[in-house]
């Protein structure tokens, strides 16, 4: 929580919230104090907040916090779940994550192709797929595996990634916002696939594990440099399935013209099956 508060605290310009801007400032957002004068509280209460020796705030304070932050619906509703992380309850107990997929999702990706979309569950395991994600991932590594691939595993550990992905940096900064969604270690499942990076990738994930936020972006642009159809612009969009499947369905489509004819080309297809969207 108290790494969540931080990054927001930088991330609000003094202006956004009616501050004067100074050039003596050092803070890349908020500082502390005025964070406090805002939520009403005192400084040193945001102190031991944000250094994680306080984590059960009042709703008062939360929505007060909320508020001075300009908090998202999404990221008040994440701040109360932080205050939440420590009771050592989990919603999905020793639930094992969800392997298999509905019929009717699955109906679902039949009639998403041929854009690229993957059901993945909350250990990023992908599940299944379109053929049009096959296509476009196959080729990179991302789907090899003896069972189940897993992106963040491919991600951190897999050489192949970094020349996959231009913005690798963004990418394994988002992953692991993923796996530190709810209750992160509390979780058996996540632990062992955290240990495991944390051997295999070591500075690379545990330098992320302390300095990243858990809320990852349900939105934005990837940029992949694929093997065969060269520099692609993916606009994505990650949507929660019902919460008995513990999954996410993810659709990657062209984010402009070029992308959208290499994707044809990789399906076979003349150019115009596939459109851009706005990114």
């Amino acid at each position: 929580m108290g790494l969540f508060l931080r990054s927001r605290r930088d991330a609000v310009a003094p202006a956004q919230v009616g501050l004067p801007t100074g050039a003596r400032r050092r803070a890349p957002g908020l500082r502390r104090s005025e964070l406090a004068t805002l939520a009403g509280v005192s400084v040193e209460y945001i102190t031991r907040l944000e250094q994680g020796r306080d984590r059960n705030p009042s709703p008062q304070v939360l929505a007060a916090l909320a508020d001075a932050l300009a908090l998202t619906s999404a990221e008040r509703i994440h701040l109360y779940r932080l205050t939440k992380a420590d009771t050592g309850f989990h919603c999905m107990g020793r639930a094992r994550p969800g392997r298999e997929i509905r019929p009717t999702i699955q109906a679902l990706l039949d009639q998403l192709e041929p854009a690229a979309a993957v059901v993945v569950n909350r250990l990023t395991d992908v599940l299944a797929c379109t053929d049009g994600y096959r296509r476009l991932m196959q080729p990179t590594g991302a789907l090899d595996g003896e069972h189940y691939a897993n992106l963040a595993h491919f991600t951190f550990t897999d050489p192949r990634a970094r020349e996959v992905y231009p913005d690798w940096d963004h990418l394994a900064d988002q992953l692991v916002a993923t796996l530190k969604q709810g209750p992160f270690r509390a979780d058996p499942e996540i632990a062992a696939l955290a240990d495991q990076l944390t051997i295999t990738a070591g500075a690379a994930f545990t330098d992320r594990v302390a300095t990243v936020p858990n809320l990852p972006a349900a939105t934005g642009v990837t940029r992949v440099t694929h093997p065969e159809a060269g520099a692609l612009r993916l606009a994505y969009e990650t949507l929660d399935l019902f919460a008995d499947d513990d999954q996410q369905l993810i659709v990657h489509l062209p984010a402009d013209p070029a992308t959208a004819a290499a994707l044809d080309g990789l399906a076979g297809h003349r150019p115009g099956n596939l459109r851009a969207v706005p990114s």
